[in-house]
């Protein structure tokens, strides 16, 4: 495999790094991925479920310490932990950071969103520490993308309007955001998010100036993913075409269709408040229950577009090496 930045800077041998899928990661799907090569990150209430999730930060940062600790028994390679700060009022990031920081994690996806996201003593901070800073912007622009810069980023993720989870608010599809966001850098390599589920769009992603891809919703359908085969079923089985898109906070989502789904669309439809439909969806316990309990009338199945070329049950290893293209 021909040199790459990205490889480089996060010590690993093929530029593929796993999105941070809230409850749906746990020690195994992440240490797979690193195995195989790739980053694979931990993200908020990795490997919690209903019955041990816990409520104040000091609680979940030593929940996320257990779950870095089991992910280092079963890879020796590096891994990440996703941070989702906030410039005022921060309760959640300080104990997380401190516990990213005394259990050695080489890497963070640091989710931005809105003004002020880009905390520059966060990226201080983290800097000093020797993490490695993998900046996704929830609402990639290349103003946005500058400061990141400036402010230490070592790779930027531009992702696509196809991403699964929380959209970004303007329609912008990957094949638009990422050569403008790779347009816009000085020396930091891309990522490509969005849409990428197979050697086809990972190709794509890198003809369009990426040096790698950000992947996620075709790491859920794996052999070594936590969900239930009854959701592994409904992604191999569907197609982006099937797909229900609402608004909500902060912006849009998408859903496989299910009773609480078909809701939220019929709710956008009549006018309802993005507040609340956000109230409706649950947050990320509307996720938890749909997604890591397969219970698609009180939840919701959140994918990306491009889940029409997942069509069989792979190992994260076959994904990994069918994303590695460069």
């Amino acid at each position: 495999m021909k040199y790459n930045r990205i490889c480089q800077i996060l010590g690993i041998e093929k530029p593929v790094i796993q999105g941070p899928l809230s409850w749906l990661t746990d020690a195994r799907l992440v240490a797979a991925v690193s195995n195989a090569g790739g980053l694979g990150v931990l993200g908020p209430n990795a490997g919690l479920t209903a019955e041990t999730a816990v409520s104040t930060p000091e609680e979940t940062a030593e929940k996320m310490r257990e779950e870095i600790r089991k992910t280092k028994k079963l890879t020796e390679k590096p891994f990440g932990v996703n941070l989702i700060p906030t410039p005022e009022n921060d309760i959640w990031t300080p104990p997380i950071l401190q516990v990213i920081k005394e259990e050695g994690v080489k890497a963070v996806v640091y989710t931005g969103y809105g003004e002020g996201a880009i905390i520059t003593s966060l990226f201080n901070e983290l800097k000093a520490s020797g993490i490695a800073i993998i900046y996704r912007d929830i609402n990639p622009t290349p103003e946005n993308t500058r400061l990141a810069e400036k402010a230490g980023a070592d790779i930027i993720v531009a992702t696509g309007f196809d991403e699964g989870g929380t959209l970004p608010g303007t329609a912008l599809g990957t094949f638009s955001i990422v050569p403008l966001i790779a347009d816009s850098v000085q020396s930091v390599p891309v990522m490509a998010a969005g849409g990428i589920t197979d050697s086809r769009t990972a190709r794509a992603a890198h003809a369009l100036g990426a040096e790698g891809v950000f992947a996620g919703s075709v790491f859920i359908g794996t052999e070594e993913s936590r969900v239930p085969q009854s959701v592994k079923d409904k992604i191999i089985n569907a197609n982006g075409l099937d797909l229900l898109l609402f608004r909500t906070l902060p912006d849009y989502y998408r859903s496989l269709p299910g009773k609480l789904a078909d809701k939220l669309v019929s709710m956008d439809k009549a006018g309802a408040s993005n507040e609340e439909l956000a109230q409706t969806m649950g947050g990320l316990r509307g996720l938890r229950i749909g997604m890591l309990e397969g219970n698609t009338d009180e939840g919701y199945i959140a994918l990306g577009t491009g889940i029409g070329n997942i069509r069989s049950i792979k190992s994260v290893a076959e994904v990994v090496n069918e994303l590695a293209i460069c």
